[in-house]
Parts: C-alpha cells; sequence; structure tokens
C-alpha cells in the first residue's frame, strides 16, 4: 500500500483586495526585457503617432501587439494576467479609492478650462469617452504594470516604492510631449496611479479614469479633439 505526501503549497488562495504572490519563475532578464519593450513602445508613439501622424495604425498595432504578448505569457505563466492587475475581484475597492480623486480631477479641469477660455466640448466627447478607455487601460498596462510593478517585484536592485513611482510618473508625462499642460497633468495624475496600482494591482479601474480623465482634459483644458486627431482623415 502506497502513501503519497501532500506537497506544500507555495502560497495562499488570495481573495478579496490582497495582491496575488508573484508569479513563479520569471526572472530579472525577463523583466528587464519587458521593460525594455515598454520604451521601445514610447520611442514608437513618438516616431509613428507624432513624427509620422499614424495614430490609428500605432494604436491598433499597440493594442494588438501587446494584447497578444499578454495572452502567450498567461499561457506560459498561469496568473500572470491577474498578477498584472486584469481581476475583478477587488473592483469595488479600487473604484472607492479612484473615484473621489477622479471627481476632484474633473472639478479642477473645468475651473482651468474656464480661467483659460479653452472648454469645447462637442458630440465627439462620447466616442472618446467610449474608446479612449480601451488605450488608456493599455497605457496602464504598459508603464503602471510592466514598467512600476516589474521593478516592484524585482528579486535583485530593489528600488523604494516612492522612486518606482516617480519614474514611472515621469516616463508618461514625457510621452505627452510636447504638449505641456498635458504633460503635467498626466504626471501629476500618473503619481497617483502608480501609488494605488501598487497597492490594489487593478488596471481595469485605472485604465477606465485615465480614459474617461483624458477625455475630459483634452475638451476642458487642452483644447485638443482626440477623435479629429484620430478619426479626421477618415471623415
Amino acid at each position: 500500500m502506497s502513501h503519497h505526501k501532500r506537497l506544500p503549497t507555495t502560497s495562499a488562495p488570495v481573495t478579496g483586495t490582497m495582491m496575488p504572490p508573484t508569479p513563479p519563475r520569471i526572472s530579472d532578464v525577463r523583466r528587464k526585457s519587458e521593460i525594455a519593450a515598454v520604451l521601445m513602445t514610447a520611442l514608437g508613439k513618438f516616431v509613428f503617432m507624432d513624427w509620422l501622424q499614424w495614430k490609428l495604425p500605432f494604436i491598433l498595432i499597440a493594442i494588438a501587439g501587446w494584447s497578444i504578448y499578454a495572452a502567450a505569457r498567461q499561457r506560459q505563466v498561469p496568473g500572470i494576467l491577474r498578477h498584472w492587475g486584469f481581476r475583478v475581484d477587488n473592483v469595488s475597492d479600487a473604484v472607492k479609492i479612484v473615484l473621489p480623486l477622479g471627481l476632484i480631477a474633473v472639478v479642477v479641469f473645468a475651473a482651468l478650462g474656464f480661467y483659460l477660455g479653452t472648454i469645447h466640448i462637442t458630440w465627439h466627447i462620447i466616442p472618446v469617452l467610449l474608446l479612449y478607455p480601451v488605450w488608456g487601460t493599455i497605457q496602464q498596462f504598459l508603464v503602471i504594470a510592466i514598467v512600476a510593478g516589474n521593478l516592484k517585484d524585482m528579486e535583485r536592485n530593489q528600488f523604494p516604492s516612492a522612486l518606482i513611482i516617480f519614474v514611472t510618473a515621469l516616463l508618461f508625462g514625457l510621452l505627452h510631449y510636447p504638449f505641456y499642460w498635458l504633460m503635467l497633468a498626466t504626471f501629476v495624475l500618473a503619481l497617483v496611479y502608480g501609488a494605488i496600482y501598487l497597492k490594489v494591482r487593478n488596471v481595469y479601474v485605472l485604465g477606465l479614469f485615465h480614459g474617461w480623465l483624458g477625455a475630459m482634459f483634452f475638451y476642458l483644458v487642452s483644447g485638443r479633439d482626440p477623435f479629429l486627431e484620430v478619426f479626421g482623415k477618415f471623415l
């Protein structure tokens, strides 16, 4: 009669708002290569979106490419998507943190827009509010989950959380060059996003609010119309 020993589990089940354990067998080399890939994507933004004005093709390719990568990594390392923040079990907790800050941001945007005389809301804001959160989620995944998350989870060269949040916020701000108001707004908001992400790890909520706040900033403060910038050539 054989006896089978029960193998010890590596981690307890994760419930509620607890962060999932770091997925096994993820080397620092892999983490650094993912960060490098994000930086290459950022460089592509300046080349294809800003210089060549291929906004829609770049956005679609970036979304497709990184979605394929995320799906492939989930097959290789089950649970990696949840660890990155693609989870719904803590949505309500994340919303409770983000919603008050989002409302304050909208009030500030409206006040700035009124002072600067830049408020210009058209029906274009409706498709932007619907579509921009998708792109916002990808941005949160790349800059916050991949960059901040990997820096936080590295086995070696551990960085203080405050430094990680600052670096990722700086990257977020620089990505919106040369629109200085937008750079400042995204830098400040990314400081908040980074702190929230390291606490609850939910890119769905952060991506949704990133998209909505971005849309409000465009039409209230910056005086830009992202709908025309992306789809104007097709109208």
